[in-house]
């Protein structure tokens, strides 16, 4: 079993009465290995100034470590079967909508990797390269994690 950890750090600023619903958001995420993150809420949901655009917001934090989790898996995988990776890149979007309960959930996480080969390497080819994203999503701690549906349409 392994355990990991965040610290999070929310201060009201003096001059705010708080009880009024009419504070600031905005907060720090302290990661164990010393990355301080500034995080607020999304201001589609908390409008600004109360929310801080500039920092991340815990829907795009899930969508990037849905992404991040199945990225990695796919290199481990793609490392173990030959393939030599250059470049992985991803523009992951999450849909928030009614779940089947009608509460407000991330009902949606979009994959969208784009994988380039070392040049003069030997690639996969498109079946392959599914394969490899399947087992990745198979194996994704984080995806295996949450109720949310969670696609992957890899881009060539």
């Amino acid at each position: 079993m392994s355990e990991y950890t965040a610290r999070l750090l929310w201060q009201r600023n003096p001059l705010e009465a708080f009880n009024d619903n009419r504070y600031s958001r905005r907060h720090t995420i302290q990661f164990d290995g010393g990355v301080e993150l500034p995080a607020s809420s999304s201001p589609t949901v908390v409008p600004l100034p109360l929310s801080d655009a500039s920092a991340v917001d815990p829907e795009e934090m899930f969508v990037a470590s849905l992404s991040s989790c199945h990225m990695l898996w796919f290199l481990s995988l793609a490392a173990a079967a030959g393939h030599r990776i250059d470049r992985y890149e991803d523009d992951a979007t999450g849909t928030m909508a009614r779940n089947a309960e009608g509460r407000i959930a991330m009902t949606r996480v979009l994959l969208r990797p784009r994988v380039a080969f070392v040049p003069g390497a030997v690639g996969a080819d498109a079946v392959a390269l599914a394969e490899l994203h399947h087992q990745a999503h198979e194996k994704c701690f984080i995806a295996n994690s949450v109720k949310t549906e969670v696609v992957c349409e890899p881009r060539i």
